[in-house]
């Protein structure tokens, strides 16, 4: 299974044969349980974009404007539930007894999300371990939660769109190069 879950993007046209519109659910699980989580940080976001991008210019079944919005809601709802969990733990892991976390250090988290905040959840995206640990820390930090969502939702449009575009671009240019030979 964890073979799979590391080079699902290679197993994409199997996937599709097998599962075909259950593909929809696969993938928005996959993208979610990577924004979603700390420690799903493995997970092969970005050239999975790419190739769920490149699948979608090939694949008749498959739509680039659903699977773009489906991946969006699954980025997005990720980071709010990975916010919140850092949000409600980053606390309890940082009590005075703790051997490797301090409380100093959420004083330096908050100010550090208070000054850049807001970029640092937009650029964290195309980041892989960053987009992973970057909501946990704005919650833990208590970045305010009207600017987090802004960023959040601006940087999961931009990354979403961005990558499932350039794969769609590199699907069309790839097919048209084969039926030209």
């Amino acid at each position: 299974m964890m073979e799979i879950l590391l080079h699902v993007e290679q197993m994409l046209p199997t996937l599709l044969e097998n599962y075909g519109l259950w593909i929809y659910a696969i993938l928005f699980l996959i993208i979610f349980a990577e924004t979603g989580s700390v420690f799903m940080f493995f997970l092969p976001g970005d050239s999975l974009l790419i190739a769920i991008g490149a699948m979608c210019s090939t694949a008749d079944n498959v739509h680039l404007h659903y699977m773009g919005i489906l991946l969006f809601i699954a980025s997005t709802l990720g980071y709010i539930v990975n916010y919140h969990t850092g949000r409600v733990l980053g606390v309890k892991y940082f009590h005075q007894h703790s051997r490797w976390f301090k409380p100093e250090y959420i004083k330096k988290t908050y100010y550090y999300f208070e000054k850049h905040g807001g970029k640092t959840i937009l650029m964290a995206r195309f980041i892989p371990f960053v987009r992973s640990f970057a909501p946990f820390a704005a919650g833990s930090g208590h970045m305010k939660y009207t600017t987090f969502m802004l960023y959040n939702v601006l940087g999961g449009w931009i990354w979403i769109s961005l990558l499932l575009g350039v794969g769609y671009g590199l699907g069309n240019l790839f097919s048209s190069v084969l039926d030209w030979l």
